[in-house]
């Protein structure tokens, strides 16, 4: 099997430090190098149909929702920050991908929907995300995926406890 770059790193700073573990490193340089990799690689069809990951993922969170969200609720659902979310949502609805709606009690909230525009282009570039997503992964065998992603999820569930505590 081919080396990675990380190995050559690793090895790099055993002859520098011998007896240094860089088992930490060794995962988050890879999980690092692959974010780096698939972030200059998975958003062609996106890119492509002229949107950007971040916008891509407000519409899909109002589309697997399917109903109205503040811009409050769509930053949690996203990860992104409120200024983040405001902007993007001002250029989705400059688009005519999303609709803004006043509250009845509380006029500086606003509800988000998608458009029919909104909705018919995340129903289109969803599938074709997915298939180019899935060729980005094809030389990994379907049951090697599947273990991936469960140690994944379990690294998410790990950092999403102990994060908030570290940074502290």
């Amino acid at each position: 099997m081919t080396e990675d770059i990380v190995a050559g790193v690793l090895r790099q700073w055993q002859q520098v430090h011998p007896g240094l573990d860089t088992g930490p490193m060794a995962v988050i340089g890879r999980l690092n190098r692959c974010s780096a990799l698939l972030q200059q690689a998975a958003d062609a069809p996106l890119r492509r149909a002229g949107l950007t990951r971040p916008e891509f993922d407000i519409l899909g969170t109002l589309r697997r929702m399917d109903r109205e969200l503040t811009p409050g609720r769509v930053a949690r659902e996203t990860f992104a920050s409120g200024a983040a979310v405001t902007k993007r949502v001002r250029q989705l609805e400059e688009r005519g991908l999303i609709s803004r709606r006043p509250d009845d009690r509380d006029r500086r909230v606003a509800h988000l929907s998608l458009t029919a525009e909104g909705r018919e282009t995340i129903d289109r570039l969803l599938p074709e995300q997915l298939r180019y997503e899935a060729a980005l992964l094809a030389g990994i065998g379907d049951e090697r995926q599947e273990e991936l992603s469960a140690a994944l999820g379990e690294l998410l569930v790990v950092l999403e406890g102990r994060l908030g505590s570290l940074m502290e």
